[in-house]
């Protein structure tokens, strides 16, 4: 079966001495692995269309267990990303949640987006890394079907409070006067920082991006979006890892 589509190489693994094993967030396919045969040949048109970060118009062929890149030509290489190591760890760590949370065979659009449009902030450098790292967090694990409870407190209703507090493995809200501290994991969230939480997983993809909040509100959405990612996927990944060794 032959597949054209547009994807991202989100992990690239060298096979023998010509060949590429690559991991592709597809529009139309979900997350798909695919060999692209010769691509490491510097002549041939796939090799700079197959490498990491790469956006690239693809055909593919579909095997038994895996893809074949049968031709492919960049549309996006986002040069930018090598000039800055803590934008690459960053950009890494948002391929690894794709890897993670995107399943195969579907329609995928809205990841890819997700990523494609991450990337580009980060190589304009024209908004703070921390933002789009929650924004990438949050926004993926909700479309991944994990969208965490953000309408009211789970006890009582309430909207909003002086200090809210986000549970990290229940996925709920707990305004000050209702929550009760039993050693769970736990983000307490300013009036600031849940509104840009809210922002992130309920607004139109095409407005997601375009907000600001104070440094003191960006330090608490993102340490609740990381501590409710790690929570869904149950491991801590190691490019999450890295990325905090570079700042």
């Amino acid at each position: 079966m032959q597949v054209v589509t547009q994807g991202l190489i989100i992990k690239e693994q060298a096979v023998g001495e010509s060949d590429r094993l690559v991991t592709i967030l597809t529009k139309d396919e979900g997350v798909v692995r695919a060999f692209a045969r010769r691509a490491k040949n510097l002549k041939d048109s796939k090799n700079a269309a197959t490498g990491l970060l790469c956006y690239s118009r693809l055909k593919l062929s579909k095997g038994r267990d895996t893809y074949n890149v049968n031709e492919a030509f960049p549309i996006e290489v986002f040069f930018g990303l090598r000039k800055d190591v803590t934008a690459l760890a960053l950009a890494q760590y948002f391929c690894q949640l794709a890897v993670e949370l995107v399943p195969e065979g579907v329609e995928s659009s809205e990841y890819l987006r997700l990523v494609l449009n991450a990337l580009h902030f980060l190589c304009q450098g024209t908004r703070p890394q921390p933002l789009l790292k929650a924004i990438v967090e949050l926004r993926m694990v909700s479309e991944a079907g994990y969208m965490p409870n953000l309408a009211y407190c789970a006890n009582c209703g309430a909207y909003q409070a002086e200090r809210m507090y986000f549970k990290i493995n229940r996925g709920e809200l707990y305004c000050k006067s209702c929550y009760i501290h039993t050693g769970d994991p736990c983000a307490p969230l300013s009036p600031a920082a849940l509104t840009a939480m809210r922002h992130i997983v309920l607004s139109d993809f095409e407005k997601i991006f375009s907000f600001s909040v104070s440094p003191g509100a960006l330090g608490e959405l993102s340490a609740a979006a990381e501590a409710y990612t790690v929570e869904i996927l149950q491991k801590r990944p190691k490019t999450l890892d890295f990325y905090h060794s570079m700042l």
